[in-house]
């Protein structure tokens, strides 16, 4: 994948091309790069902006254009009419995704987008965005609109995709006090995303969001998908802010192994799935990946809160972390020792009739009684474990599904083992 990244340059490389280009690799994609400004910043103060010529800007993209097949753009700082025309000149006709980060200010109150080039911004650039993603300062000042309400957020919102945008999202929305919102506008429908709050200011959040956003569009090309993966893709990153200078911590993007992306796919179409809060046990739902060769649940990525039933939806409460599960990562481990391909599983709520369908699409199933475990093994060791070594036991071959009854105050449970996410996700999709 080719992305190609239109921005302002950072020497803090806190946000900016810099930033995109940390975000970009940590994600497997090529980036591709045009600068529009030369800033002069850190993390304690705003010093400088130097706009590139016309000329050198048409030379860039020109340059980039002739030589790659680019999958997406994002477009952030651009600064001045001259910058913005250009731009527009230049990209009009290309038919491919392109998000645009309305940067306006800096986090140490730099000025990145002139105040007399705002109406050329909406007249040029705005219509070029398949997403626009403003914040909500962004988004008063675009739409010259300060009213201060859920109702005004979509008010808002409808005003920026009157002016050419397809899709409008304003971020870093405060609906409650340990939440943040994201309200969406697609063509015929909107709604919220929420997510947990960070109470630290940061730089970089803003375009590790856009960037995350434009990625996971072109991957999935659903809205709804990128703007949650994208969400906590931006978690992550402020959860790791380092100080690395004297003021504002700069967000940190980790590199994703392919463990990492496999699983977060795999959760993310898993939650999709039509009525899956019904299969979510009272227990919350669990789903796991594991590196080669295990040695124990440190070596399984889960997560570490879980998939909980919110209403007639499920949402993912809790992040992607290596020891994230006990139960469910305890199960992968002690199938793994029989057969090392075994490195996924999920929990899903125990009905019959899904024990019928599981019965009826042929895969393998095993089963064990709670009642047969000792009280010694209840208390001093892993019930997971001992319950999975016996169902294994008395199966002939690897089950696909493993099943208990419960005990007295012990849920019953169906846990769905697979190589890998994506051959778990395919048997879940057989039996729901």
């Amino acid at each position: 994948m080719n992305i190609l990244s239109i921005g302002g340059s950072d020497p803090s490389s806190g946000a900016g091309i810099q930033s995109d280009i940390k975000t970009f690799s940590s994600l497997n994609v090529h980036v591709l790069t045009i600068i529009t400004a030369i800033t002069s910043q850190n993390t304690t103060n705003f010093g400088r902006v130097e706009p590139v010529s016309k000329k050198i800007l048409e030379s860039q993209i020109q340059n980039i254009i002739s030589d790659f097949k680019i999958d997406g753009i994002k477009i952030g700082m651009v600064y001045n009419s001259e910058i913005i025309k250009t731009l527009h000149k230049q990209l009009k006709k290309m038919e491919i995704p392109i998000i645009v980060d309305p940067v306006i200010k800096s986090t140490t109150n730099g000025i990145l987008l002139k105040k007399r080039a705002i109406k050329d911004f909406q007249k040029f650039i705005i219509p070029l965005a398949t997403i626009i993603t403003p914040n909500e300062f962004e988004a008063r000042v675009l739409s010259n609109e300060n009213e201060n309400s859920k109702t005004a957020h979509t008010k808002i919102a409808i005003k920026i995709q009157e002016m050419g945008s397809k899709n409008v999202i304003i971020t870093g929305i405060k609906t409650k006090k340990t939440e943040i919102s994201d309200l969406v506008l697609e063509r015929n429908s909107n709604y919220w995303i929420s997510g947990g709050k960070i109470n630290n200011t940061n730089h970089g959040s803003g375009d590790n969001f856009s960037a995350a956003l434009i990625f996971s569009y072109i991957k999935n090309k659903n809205i709804q998908k990128a703007v949650k993966f994208a969400k906590q893709f931006t978690h992550e990153s402020i959860k790791n802010a380092k100080k690395i200078g004297k003021g504002i911590p700069i967000t940190e993007v980790k590199k994703q192994d392919k463990i990492t992306n496999d699983l977060t796919d795999a959760i993310n179409k898993f939650i999709e799935i039509k009525n899956i809060y019904k299969n979510i046990p009272e227990c919350q739902t669990n789903f796991v990946y594991s590196k080669q060769k295990p040695k124990s649940t440190k070596d399984i990525l889960g997560i570490s809160g879980r998939i909980v039933k919110a209403g007639k939806r499920v949402v993912v409460a809790g992040d992607l972390e290596y020891g994230g599960s006990k139960h469910v990562a305890t199960a992968v481990l002690a199938m793994n020792k029989k057969s090392a391909d075994v490195c996924s599983a999920i929990n899903i709520k125990y009905q019959e009739s899904t024990i019928s369908k599981i019965k009826k699409s042929k895969m393998i199933l095993s089963y064990y009684d709670r009642r047969e475990e000792s009280q010694f093994n209840k208390i001093k060791k892993s019930s997971i474990k001992w319950g999975i070594k016996k169902a294994i036991k008395n199966s002939k071959n690897i089950p696909d599904v493993i099943f208990h009854k419960g005990d007295f105050g012990k849920e019953p449970m169906i846990i769905i083992f697979g190589e890998n996410p994506k051959k778990v996700l395919d048997k879940i999709l057989k039996i729901v």
